[in-house]
């Protein structure tokens, strides 16, 4: 699946449009799309900056719009100032993309020259099928699924980057850090941070792909099944560069890495939403 013309067409139909750009395969994809249906005068690639997003991620951003002659801004993202996300219920994912969509309104409202930008997300036709309340909320505040109007799967978008020569298909998928914690367990920069140093340990021991899920003071390491036995040989380094992140212990998840796999569990509360949109 997946139709490029398709995608092309689209784009240069809605003229002028805003990609919410994070550096992984599917926002990657439509950012260069965009760039090369409509031009960088018509399509503006904007990252979300907070500690949500792993510095590596944001160099990378930085990297490829310099590569393919992006027109690259940045906005800092506040969903850490909203207490439902911070309370990390079900739907935490919710206000993070309400965050995102209110950040960019202004891009593209000052981006449209007085008419109309789109705000365009990286969201393929395997996400809809995944808990993901942030997608409705970027729905309601108008945001457009370019890759799912043309039908592009996962698996569509890696092979099409990697037919146009986008060293982007394939980058394992990164979801943004407070991913790492079980719902009902408060965001917290700390947190987030630790996570972060824990996964950039790995990184730097050959792991390209990892999540390191938080419960405390202990790590649950998830790695694709490829990489346990080598995790296990050396054990030692694994050990000592996610206890210098600040965990004290260190635990292998046999199953290997199951993206989106803490949405089954348990929640202690929901955050009432209705009550944070009344302030």
């Amino acid at each position: 699946m997946g139709d490029l013309d398709a995608l092309r067409l689209d784009l240069r139909r809605r003229d002028r449009v805003v990609v919410a750009f994070s550096g992984g395969a599917d926002s990657s994809l439509l950012a260069f799309v965009a760039n090369e249906a409509v031009g960088p005068q018509r399509a503006v690639v904007v990252t979300a900056v907070s500690a949500s997003l792993a510095r590596s991620e944001l160099d990378d951003c930085r990297a490829l719009a310099r590569e393919w002659g992006l027109n690259y801004r940045e906005v800092q993202t506040r969903e850490a100032d909203r207490p439902g996300y911070v309370a990390n219920g079900r739907d935490r994912c919710w206000y993070c993309k309400d965050e995102l969509m209110r950040c960019l309104a202004p891009v593209a409202a000052t981006f449209g020259g007085g008419g109309h930008a789109y705000i365009a997300l990286g969201v393929n036709v395997d996400d809809l099928s995944d808990h993901r309340p942030g997608q409705q909320a970027a729905r309601d505040a108008g945001a457009i699924f370019p890759l799912v109007e043309a039908g592009f799967t996962k698996a569509a978008v890696r092979d099409t980057s990697r037919a146009l020569g986008l060293r982007t298909w394939d980058k394992p998928a990164a979801a943004c850090l407070a991913s790492r914690l079980p719902y009902g367990t408060p965001v917290s920069l700390g947190v987030l941070g630790a996570v972060e140093r824990a996964e950039a340990g790995l990184a730097a021991l050959g792991f390209r792909a990892s999540r390191v899920r938080h419960y405390g003071d202990l790590a649950r390491i998830e790695l694709p099944l490829v990489d346990i036995e080598r995790a296990v040989a050396c054990r030692e380094q694994v050990v000592g560069a996610v206890r210098a992140a600040g965990y004290r212990y260190v635990t292998l998840d046999m199953e290997g890495l199951r993206s989106g796999n803490l949405n089954g569990a348990p929640v202690p509360h929901e955050p009432v939403r209705a009550e944070e949109m009344a302030i």
